[in-house]
């Protein structure tokens, strides 16, 4: 009976495992091979996408607005001043006194 079990377990385990083996066709195809004229229709077919390929014109380089406003080389980090500004604080002295007096 513990046989039976594992043997189910088993089939179980590996049915997701057969499912994602690859179905191979080891036989060539019976498809016919091409008539002169399917081949000359063919090349010709070939011979006019190419052609047409040729027409197309190269591509512009993207046009960039603010390519002359620009420097060449970057800063790696911007130079700061030689003095340090003060932030201003505004005084809460004379902002309270008037609100308290009332």
């Amino acid at each position: 009976m513990k046989a039976l079990r594992l043997a189910a377990a088993i089939m179980l385990l590996a049915s997701p495992a057969v499912a994602q083996i690859p179905k191979l066709n080891l036989l060539q195809d019976n498809k016919p091979a091409m008539t002169p004229e399917e081949k000359a229709a063919e090349d010709a077919q070939q011979k006019a996408y190419k052609d047409s390929l040729k027409k197309i014109p190269d591509a512009k380089a993207p046009s960039d607005p603010w390519g002359t406003v620009r420097s060449t080389d970057t800063a790696a980090s911007p130079a700061k001043s030689a003095s340090p500004s003060k932030p201003k604080a505004k005084s809460r002295a004379s902002a309270s006194s008037g609100a308290s007096a009332n």
